[in-house]
């Protein structure tokens, strides 16, 4: 059905990373769904300058280094952190993480702020239309009634640029993975400050991005006996790939 389905897509480079937007459905390609598209990666590029650790004028930089109060969407992040630290028995922490260009320690928020901005950035498309956003792995989707749901591929770690290891199908949702098959040693575990290695990836799957993106930083940084504690999770569902690749998934895996 989905071939028969007008389609277009669009791809831009935010975040120091490829996001596409995919439409499908009748006025997938008419000027309001392209000013909808538009209006998603401008909301995402704002977002990158206020929030990126890596720039030195960002909101988030300004207010680190005391030279500006935090903007009410910068508090509004700093309290989803806390409440994240809180959810995730402190395994997804942004206090303290070394600056990978000067070694000193700083907030960084990453691990939030991109399912955070792309949720808030999706609100532009219409309910009418099927779409999927998907930056740089975090995948968001919505089918409208009458629709097929999305199908979302789960890279192999070990081969991600010819393999798909898992496929999942989801209506309307989240699909996010954390590991280090693309940044290397970039997770740390907040409780020994060294770079958590026990697992490959980790793919979670569930209602909303944000909390998805948190839950799989978490696991990744908290290692294999973290699928006891993923297994919890109300609503979400989680895939993880040890550093001796064996695969484990929850009960409900995999999530429609």
């Amino acid at each position: 059905m989905t071939a028969t389905l007008p389609r277009r897509a669009w791809v831009e480079q935010i975040m120091g990373l490829p996001v596409s937007v995919h439409l499908r459905g009748p006025g997938a390609g008419d000027p309001p769904a392209e000013a909808a598209v538009a209006a998603v990666f401008a909301d995402l590029r704002r977002d990158d300058a206020a929030f990126s650790p890596y720039l030195d004028g960002s909101d988030l930089s300004r207010w680190e280094r005391g030279e500006a109060p935090p903007t009410p969407e910068l508090e509004a992040v700093i309290a989803l952190c806390d409440e994240a630290r809180e959810r995730t028995g402190g395994w997804f922490d942004p206090r303290g993480l070394p600056d990978p260009r000067t070694g000193r320690p700083r907030y960084d928020p990453s691990g939030l702020v991109k399912g955070w901005a792309v949720q808030r950035a999706a609100a532009h498309l219409p309910d009418g239309l099927g779409w999927c956003v998907n930056a740089g792995g975090d995948v968001l989707v919505h089918a409208p009634d009458g629709q097929p749901p999305w199908r979302i591929g789960v890279e192999d770690p070990d081969a991600p640029e010819d393999r798909v290891a898992h496929v999942v199908t989801r209506g309307t949702g989240a699909v996010a993975t954390s590991g280090r098959t693309h940044r290397g040693d970039h997770i740390v575990d907040p409780y020994t400050g060294s770079p958590a290695t026990g697992v490959r990836a980790v793919t979670v799957t569930g209602p909303d991005l944000l909390w998805a993106d948190v839950y799989a930083t978490a696991a990744a940084a908290r290692g294999p006996w973290a699928m006891d504690w993923l297994e919890e999770l109300d609503g979400y569902e989680a895939l993880m790939v040890t550093a001796s690749g064996l695969v484990r998934v929850t009960e409900g895996w995999p999530a429609g």
